[in-house]
């Protein structure tokens, strides 16, 4: 049911939250609000389709000169033609950003974070908490340590491992002055260096725990009678809450769903009652952490990860709001309105600065950045924030931006806060970008392909040229592998190592083990001297990873289609059936990975381009695809929720959105898969609502 209000058609069910909600504690009355949303979308709105059209055409442009020119690829005159077309901008002179008020999480300390659907209320509630984690209990409960078991009663063996990591680990970040960590029974100590040690709980000469800091991270070290009873890192500084590609946000009422959590987020007040081992109990948000000063005086540490909000991109819309021209209202637009209002209820338990951070996704050049931020600016004017309150966060994981990247951040130089590189997004635009010039490469090898690396260093290269240290964050991508963290804490020191000052990680547990990597390596240091390397190379970025003359063997190629095919299908049977937008989805090895979206465009857009260029067939894909889906079906007969897909290919909704997520590729908007998957995702909700 929808109420009219201010030309608007507006779901009761989003109306009711806003103003029941959303509204009180604000000093915004509804008719205002509404008045001046619907006047925000009746101007914004058609920019936004505008800018939609250019992708349209400018892809329509690539494919017909890529299609000429694919057996003559030539990349000077590739270029020479995406600059005619616009796609490529001439890059302007050096500049810095001014952005001001940003928080220390962003500004000026390196550490992990966090990505989480914020429509589930435990995930966000645990990440939010992640501030703060145990070492011991990090190492233990993991792979990170090979010693003994970590299943049924305690294994000495390995806990004796655990502490001898954990002593290890102290005495390189904060090492005593005569001795080891190992050796230490009473609670005093001496450390090599005393300005380390900034504050202790309890009595100061018997404390029960001190506070070091190392890299700008602290890390607590508890105590027992017998010694040290845990080390507690500072973990997840930032988290991403996430309304965007880890969510499946189709309607009114999954946006309200993703809009109350935000609001118990910010106003401090969300909790979950969880039940475990025959208990339940109550989770909310950790309060600040009490410590004492070498002084005397009592201080206060935040509890929780300062906390991002991930808005919609550009392309899609929602039914939850329809505008005077019977138009879907842009999603993006109205995450950024609702978000933002909701953010006022924030009154320094967040952001102490009172910023908002908003990460923005698939962002298409330096237009669509400036768009953004035109909405932003709008938003305030509304809401009556100080201008460049919203700050905006560039996901550098689309083509057209990465090749453009310094003048996307020109135009948001006054509240940008961030960018971070999506190798996952951007590779499933490289793809779809470059549809007609041949076959790609298996996905395997698309990971050392020269692009790659190119464009993982032009991000640290540009974020540094334009000043981001003490400002902004320099981010890299996911660990999609939950369960492997002995292979995560091997590889993903290379990404402060890289120059970034923060990486994402899927779990707390991961944040407090990606967090020794930050006492390992001094970012800052490193930032320092990349700044005098050879910038990363235009013509690399641009190399088109295609294999003019494939000689894969005909396992090779079915082997691909087996592993894409089962991804593919396992993440989407959740997302159209029971609305999960991010699982740990088992590959075709039962290795769980972590797929969203992203994964599942690389996934859909490399079949369409090998059948579009004859490597396979629509029979073999489709053969694999039934073969694949009773595979899936097996691995997931644990889930009560799961409908099979084998039994009933002509009727399960779940598998023609596969089916269509790879037939129908080439044509998807910059190959992205939202639009097949609402459409399908709402069928299924009708569906149920008939059943009802």
């Amino acid at each position: 049911m929808k109420i009219e209000l201010h030309g608007l058609k507006v779901d009761l069910t989003l109306a009711n939250f806003i103003a029941q909600h959303a509204l009180p504690g604000t000093d915004i009355s509804e008719d205002y609000l509404w008045s001046s949303f619907a006047e925000l979308i009746h101007d914004l709105a058609p920019k936004n389709r505008a800018l939609l059209k250019i992708r349209d055409e400018l892809q329509d442009k690539i494919d017909a000169w890529n299609t000429e020119h694919a057996s003559k690829f030539d990349l000077a005159a590739y270029k020479a033609f995406l600059k005619s077309i616009d796609y490529l901008r001439d890059e302007g002179s050096d500049f810095a950003i001014t952005t001001q008020n940003v928080d220390d999480e962003i500004a000026l300390t390196a550490g992990p974070q966090l990505v989480v659907p914020v429509n589930n209320a435990r995930f966000a509630l645990n990440a939010a908490n992640a501030r703060w984690g145990s070492l011991f209990d990090a190492l233990y409960g993991t792979d990170a340590i090979s010693v003994g078991s970590n299943k049924g009663a305690y294994d000495e063996a390995r806990g004796a491992a655990v502490i001898a990591w954990a002593m290890d680990f102290l005495d390189n970040a904060t090492p005593l002055k005569n001795s080891s960590w190992a050796t230490v029974t009473a609670r005093s100590i001496e450390l090599a260096d005393e300005s380390q040690l900034v504050g202790f709980i309890g009595n100061q000469d018997q404390p029960a725990s001190v506070l070091l800091r190392h890299h700008g991270l602290h890390i607590e070290v508890k105590f027992n009678a017998r010694g040290i009873a845990d080390v507690i890192l500072e973990s997840a500084l930032t988290t991403i809450m996430d309304c965007e590609d880890s969510v499946a946000a189709v309607d009114a009422e999954d946006k309200v769903l993703v809009y109350q959590n935000w609001l118990g987020l910010m106003k401090g007040d969300l909790a979950e009652e969880i039940s475990k081992n025959g208990k339940t109990f109550e989770r909310k948000l950790n309060p600040d952490r009490k410590y004492m000063s070498r002084d005397g005086k009592p201080f206060l540490l935040h509890g929780r990860s300062l906390m991002l909000v991930r808005n919609v991109g550009h392309l899609m819309t929602n039914p939850a709001i329809i505008d005077q021209h019977g138009n879907e209202v842009p999603e993006g637009i109205m995450d950024a309105m609702i978000t933002a209002l909701i953010a006022l209820h924030d009154k320094g338990m967040n952001s102490r600065t009172g910023s908002v951070y908003i990460v923005k996704p698939k962002m298409h050049g330096p237009d669509e950045v400036a768009f953004a931020c035109k909405i932003f600016g709008r938003v305030e004017q509304s809401l009556g924030m100080n201008p460049n309150t919203l700050k905006i966060g560039i996901m550098d994981e689309e083509r057209r931006t990465t090749i453009n990247l310094k003048e996307c951040i020109r135009v948001a130089k006054d509240r940008v806060f961030f960018i971070n590189t999506g190798f996952l997004d951007r590779t499933g635009d490289e793809i779809h970008t470059s549809m007609n010039i041949g076959p790609m490469l298996r996905k395997g090898d698309m990971k050392s392909a020269t692009w790659i690396h190119a464009y993982e260093n032009w991000n640290v290269d540009i974020g540094l040229a334009c000043h981001f240290p003490g400002k902004a964050q320099i981010g890299k991508g996911m660990w999609a592998m939950p369960d492997q963290m002995a292979a995560m804490m091997e590889q993903k020191i290379a990404h402060p190592m890289a120059g970034a000052n923060t990486a994402w990680v899927p779990s707390p547990t991961a944040a407090t083990l990606h967090a020794t990597h930050y006492h390992r390596v001094l970012v800052s240091s490193v930032q320092e001297k990349l700044k005098t390397r050879t910038h990363a190379k235009l013509d690399d970025i641009l190399s088109v990873p295609v294999v003019q003359r494939p000689n894969w063997s005909a396992d090779d190629i079915q082997q691909e289609l087996d592993n894409n095919a089962q991804g593919l299908l396992g993440y989407v049977v959740r997302w159209v059936d029971q609305g999960v937008g991010c699982s740990k989805v088992p590959d075709i090895n039962n290795v769980g990975l972590m797929e969203d979206r992203a994964t599942l465009r690389i996934s859909s857009q490399h079949i369409a381009n090998w059948l579009k260029h004859g490597v396979c067939t629509k029979p073999q894909v489709l053969e694999t695809l039934k073969r694949m889906a009773k595979v899936v079906d097996i691995q997931n007969a644990g889930d009560a929720l799961y409908c099979p897909m084998a039994d009933n290919f002509e009727n399960s909704l779940a598998f023609q959105a596969a089916c269509d997520l790879i037939f129908k590729g080439k044509n998807q908007p910059n190959g992205y898969t939202e639009p097949l998957l609402h459409a399908y995702r709402l069928k299924i909700k009708a569906l149920s609502s008939d059943v009802i």
